[in-house]
């Protein structure tokens, strides 16, 4: 299974819009955008799962830096949760 990171979407991008430009280069098995979770709104990313590998890095290759609502996608592999750096930049205050 590859899961995709897709990011950059534009804010009203649909999970509908993006599964139709990833299946254009394999089976896609799941679609989910990123939303906050006060608000609803879309975060400007989210993530594809393909279950063939090979597909998945065919639509890696094809679909990175493609014009989608008039925005480049960035587009890789998504990394696990694990090897993710914590903390963003942000410090914890401390009370």
């Amino acid at each position: 299974m590859k899961n995709i990171f897709v990011g950059n979407l534009s804010f009203g991008a649909t999970e509908d819009a993006v599964r139709s430009l990833f299946e254009a280069h394999g089976t896609v098995d799941r679609v989910n955008i990123v939303t906050d979770r006060d608000t609803g709104r879309a975060r400007g990313f989210g993530f594809v799962e393909m279950s063939n590998n090979a597909e998945g890095d065919k639509a890696i290759a094809a679909l990175n830096g493609r014009d989608l609502d008039g925005r480049a996608l960035n587009v890789n592999e998504a990394r696990p949760k694990g090897d993710r750096e914590s903390g963003h930049g942000f410090r914890q205050r401390r009370y």
